[in-house]
């Protein structure tokens, strides 16, 4: 790979882009940028060309922290600097990798110093190495949680803040912040979503011309990396230029009470959470302002900036799609354009009319519908109401009322097309039994790298997170032996110890949906496909991997393959059809064959396995036996599985809890799943037999 970076303006399109990142450039308050986009769509390319745009910087001679030579951090641990020597160097441009452990990114206790000369020394961390330069986290949806909250605190706060290992350190860590990821690969929670700034959707070009032009470039590149960077060398200067003197205009930029209404109204009108979306938005307008060489924000730059600060905020579950709603945008801005905002006409649309909040019918959006598209909530389908009968999906768009479906058991052979699923709730949580060694999430008891020390152990195999004190403690009774002289230690190989974290772990929920044609009641089918989705937010909010495989007809098919994008589940659980026979056996063994293949790719990767089934099997005069002998395969392997219980009417047999204890899991019924405490929020998942589902059952009887 060649060192002279792709030029920033030998990208083609991505005009979006382009402006989020310059903006933040400009202003680094702004709060950094997420890009959100497919693959191939050259979004690193052009967050590594930022880097050669920025401003040369002054730095303290010998300080590993950046410090400006023109107001020196008084914190730094560096420091103090007094009458400091500088030199000029660029902007560094440092890359996070998706593994990258706590201590490497905030740094940590300098062991070697620590052990050898009896001193405390800090040994920053890749912080400290991004202070006044570029933070690029490439996949950032794929980080552990903590480790993205971190590095948004210090994004945040423009100080990073170390306590660890008898270490206390307080430094700037001020930097332009941008994260890439993939949306197929799974989404950040919001709350993660919220801390950064800007959000910009990329896709790659559907004009053949465009596309032509882009690989004409690329080629060229490739061919000669230094004469292609030399044909844009002059373009490159020019956009540097326009940098520097943007961020020497930013100070002197105002922001007029017309604007700043403005942008306080459309964070109002599109209900955004808390105060940080006023805030960027404000920031933002300001940087647009200044690019444009003005000193006044416009009711254009607040259009902009909304359209860049706001999208990324108005999810309100994992499974909307982030997007503004122009028409709604254009005219709350209109409305708060003048100093004195007019009252009101009591028949007009506006916030205090008979419309909704942004001017349209009173159940939400300009047609009718809610602010994403579905229900008044703006979460989809509608309500159902106590007692009376859910509506499909044609119904609750308005369309004509369906006659209702006047049989329980329609034909086996008939497929019924897909009714919307059920609002969502919050379920029961369940675990694997046990403790794991898997990757960190927030389902089942782990050793991780994060969480508690428990105790210490001496390494196994190559030395992990250092346990200092029962190190010491090991060495502590031989130093006379070993001939001690001064303050260091002398450490023999056999002292060292390492700690034991507790945490949790995320697991690989897989889902077995049976859909055949005794699953196709209306109303019922409702029920068990908001149950499923609510399953399925839980595995998003526990940052689980996901797999769905569905039966009926003649056999299973492997609809979702095990992956960490939970939005692609709920859309294919949205779009399932159903009818045909039941071939429980086929779906259980599919799922048998994909646990198999899912253990050999990462064994540390516990499984729960989720049926959601009535607990019938048609398709053969053996076809209830042999989905016992296929539900025994799991129990004798120990896999941890729940049988959503779908069974229904005056009449049950019991099936599906018979097939719990087959697996060796519990069963649960669609009224059971929901969180009805906190005790049912702690309950493990265990081996639970047909004779102790029938006491609990007597027992809430009684």
């Amino acid at each position: 790979m060649s060192d002279v970076r792709y030029p920033f303006t030998a990208i083609v399109g991505m005009a979006d882009l382009r402006l989020g990142l310059l903006l933040n450039a400009v202003s680094p308050a702004v709060g950094g940028v997420l890009v959100r986009g497919e693959k191939g769509t050259a979004k690193s390319t052009m967050v590594r060309a930022l880097a050669g745009l920025l401003p040369v910087i002054a730095a303290v001679d010998d300080c590993r922290f950046a410090c400006d030579p023109a107001a020196p951090d008084p914190q730094c641990p560096d420091g103090p600097h007094v009458s400091p020597s500088f030199a000029e160097r660029p902007s560094q441009l440092v890359e996070l990798p998706v593994g990258v452990a706590e201590d490497r990114i905030v740094g940590s206790l300098d062991l070697e110093r620590a052990l050898a000369e009896g001193v405390k020394a800090y040994e920053p961390g890749l912080l400290a190495r991004a202070h006044r330069g570029v933070l690029y986290i490439d996949e950032v949806n794929l980080l552990q949680d903590h480790v993205v909250d971190l590095l948004l605190d210090a994004a945040a706060m423009g100080r990073s803040y170390v306590e660890r290992e008898g270490v206390s350190v307080r430094h700037a860590a001020r930097f332009l912040l941008v994260g890439t990821m993939n949306p197929e690969e799974g989404e950040l929670r919001p709350q993660l979503l919220d801390r950064f700034g800007l959000t910009v959707e990329i896709a790659a070009t559907r004009d053949p011309a465009e596309r032509a032009e882009v690989v004409r470039r690329r080629l060229a590149y490739d061919a000669d990396p230094a004469g292609f960077a030399a044909r844009f060398a002059e373009e490159e200067r020019a956009l540097a230029e326009h940098i520097t003197t943007a961020r020497e205009l930013l100070p002197r930029v105002e922001l007029t009470d017309v604007a700043l209404r403005q942008i306080t109204a459309v964070c109002a009108a599109f209900e955004v959470d808390g105060l940080r979306a006023d805030i960027v938005m404000a920031r933002t307008a300001v940087a647009l302002a200044a690019w444009d060489g003005r000193t006044e924000v416009l009711e254009e730059d607040v259009r902009k900036a909304a359209q860049l600060a706001l999208p990324h905020r108005r999810r309100r579950n994992p499974f909307d799609a982030p997007g503004l709603d122009e028409e709604q945008l254009d005219r709350t801005l209109e409305e708060h354009a003048q100093q004195e905002a007019p009252e009101p006409e009591g028949d007009g649309p506006g916030p205090d009319g008979d419309g909704g909040p942004d001017g349209g019918p009173e159940d939400g959006g300009p047609d009718g519908r809610g602010p994403d598209g579905g229900g008044p909530d703006g979460g989809g389908a509608p309500e159902p109401s106590d007692g009376g009968p859910e509506v499909s999906a044609g119904e609750s768009a308005g369309e004509p009322a369906q006659p209702p479906v006047p049989a329980q058991h329609p034909s086996p052979a008939r497929e019924s097309a897909p009714v919307a699923a059920g609002d969502p709730y919050r379920t029961r949580l369940f675990t694997v039994r046990g403790t794991g060694h898997g990757a960190q999430g927030r389902r089942s008891p782990a050793e991780t790298t994060g969480g508690h020390t428990i105790r210490a152990r001496r390494p196994q195999g190559a030395l992990g997170r250092l346990h200092l004190t029962a190190t010491l403690q090991a060495a502590a009774p031989h130093q006379a032996a070993r001939g001690r002289s001064g303050r260091a230690l002398v450490l023999n190989k056999d002292d060292f110890r390492e700690q034991v974290r507790q945490g949790r772990e995320s697991n690989l929920v897989l889902f077995v949906v049976d859909a055949s044609g005794s699953m196709a009641a209306r109303q019922r089918m409702t029920a068990v496909k908001g149950a499923v989705l609510s399953l399925l937010m839980d595995a998003y909010q526990r940052r689980d991997k996901i797999g769905m495989i569905t039966f009926r007809g003649a056999g299973a098919e492997l609809a979702l393959p095990p992956t960490s994008s939970v939005e692609v589940g709920a859309a294919r659980l949205e779009s399932l059809p159903t009818g045909g026979r039941t071939p429980l056996a086929a779906g259980l063994l599919r799922a048998h064959e994909v646990l198999r293949v899912e253990r050999l790719r990462d064994p540390n990767r516990r499984p729960l396995l989720v049926v959601v089934t009535d607990g019938r099997a048609t398709g053969g005069r053996d076809a209830l036996a042999r989905s016992q002998r296929a539900a025994a395969l799991f129990a004798a392997q120990g896999t941890a599985s729940v049988v959503l219980d779908c069974e229904s009417g005056p009449v049950r047999l019991g099936l599906a809890r018979t097939l719990a204890g087959l697996l060796g899991g519990t069963a649960v019924s669609l009224d059971e799943l929901r969180a009805e405490g906190v005790a049912s929020l702690v309950r493990e998942n265990r081996p639970t037999t047909v004779r102790e589902n029938r006491a609990t059952t007597m027992r809430k009887a009684a």
